[in-house]
């Protein structure tokens, strides 16, 4: 048996895998008492078993089994049945479970954060975040069309770690008329809520009622408790000039709940600027033909100051269902969302399920390849191999013409089937 404590705040979402995942395995896993975020994962004694202070955190009743990230805590707290009974299935069921880290998450959080005042509000993020996210849950709801669970006939882990990564959304931003277009998903949903099980730990579950508003206080009010409510007792004696309000920082590629926002300065900044302007060329492509807005590229782009590479997914054998690679693009491109002012990029999916490929061709100010340049940036370039092309030659005019255009086939012969455009 797994038994053993969990170390989380009240009501985190994350933790919720685990210990739903306990109560269909019968596995005795208690909330550690007295857990005080910011402080328990700060000490000593925490940090000596788990280094990077990050909740929630497992620790088995014999001490010899200390594990972090939420999704392995839920795998391993859970039975056989809930992990898939043959080998097809467990990877089924870890397909679903890695698709909810890499499509439902960073966009779900982006969406509802804001307004938990989690996060600073910026229109434009939160805008990409929900069309990311109901594209998602569209995709989910065709799947889910003649399915009751996602893998099999039963819950799953997978549907477990779903279920959880969806409930802020399901509570906050999916209001009534959102959820209508979302019958199948909602179905689901509800029926994993009510699920005896899962009532143990969610004993109910609230939707969302109306349209999510707004509120700046709301992230003031966080920001205070973060800082913990602490002043300087000079301050208080001396009164200080009012100074000028600084600006909000981005929100944090990284969504964890214990980390704030962090400013990251742009790598492109302090290169040549040059001749070619992105913004132009993404105007005209966005209004015009490829007949017009790739001799467009070619007219304007500037040699030297910029470079074009080529982009090719390394794991084809794991791509399965083509909606599902499509997130892949998704999710890289949303998380590159720092670095689209000066970069574009037109990626493409070849072939159909279970025979397909990913590459792309992208543009970006500079010689030197540049996720490396930012952390922001790092997190999906060495899941592709990248190739450098020269501007002058004929091959790189035709893979730019075939990418721009959507055409064309990849290197084995593979039709084109969909693309998305990075600007």
């Amino acid at each position: 048996m797994a038994a053993g404590v969990l170390y989380t705040y009240p009501e985190n979402f994350r933790a919720y895998k685990a210990l739903i995942a306990a109560q269909y395995s019968g596995v005795d896993l208690k909330v550690a008492p007295n857990f005080v975020f910011g402080e328990t994962n700060k000490s000593e004694a925490f940090l000596k078993k788990f280094p990077a202070g990050k909740v929630p955190a497992y620790e088995s009743a014999d001490g010899k089994v200390l594990l972090t990230e939420s999704n392995a805590i839920a795998y391993y707290v859970a039975n056989a049945a809930l992990r898939g009974a043959d080998a097809a299935t467990q990877a089924r069921v870890l397909q679903w479970m890695s698709w909810a880290d890499s499509e439902l998450l960073p966009a779900s959080c982006a969406w509802v954060f804001p307004y938990l005042g989690i996060m600073p509000f910026n229109k434009q993020n939160v805008e990409r975040a929900k069309s990311d996210l109901l594209s998602a849950l569209k995709q989910l709801d065709a799947h889910l069309l003649a399915r009751t669970f996602l893998v099999t006939e039963r819950v799953t882990l997978a549907d477990i770690v779903v279920f959880a990564t969806l409930l802020h959304a399901f509570q906050h931003v999916l209001e009534p008329s959102v959820r209508a277009s979302l019958v199948n998903v909602q179905r689901w949903f509800l029926t994993l809520a009510h699920q005896p099980h899962v009532q143990k730990v969610l004993p109910s579950v609230s939707l969302c009622a109306q349209a999510p508003v707004y509120d700046p206080k709301k992230y003031a009010e966080l920001a205070g408790k973060k800082d913990g409510g602490k002043k300087d007792k000079k301050a208080e004696k001396k009164p200080q000039e009012p100074k000028p309000k600084k600006e909000e920082a981005p929100p944090a590629d990284d969504l964890e709940l214990d980390e704030k926002p962090k400013e990251s300065k742009d790598p492109f900044d302090s290169m040549p600027k040059g001749t070619f302007n992105m913004d132009d060329f993404k105007r005209c492509y966005s209004n015009e033909d490829e007949a017009k807005s790739i001799p467009y590229f070619w007219e304007k782009f500037d040699p030297e100051n910029y470079s074009i590479w080529y982009a090719e997914y390394k794991y084809p054998e794991e791509l399965a269902k083509v909606f599902m690679s499509c997130n892949l693009i998704t999710g890289m491109f949303q998380r590159l969302d720092k670095m689209r002012k000066q970069a574009f990029a037109s990626v493409c999916l070849f072939g159909t399920d279970n025979d397909s490929t990913i590459s792309g061709v992208w543009v970006w100010r500079g010689h030197e390849l540049a996720f490396p340049l930012s952390p922001d940036w790092q997190i999906d370039y060495e899941s592709y191999d990248w190739k450098k092309l020269d501007p002058a030659s004929e091959e790189t005019k035709k893979l730019v013409h075939d990418y721009f255009s959507w055409s064309g086939t990849d290197k084995q012969g593979r039709k084109f089937n969909q693309g998305k455009i990075f600007k």
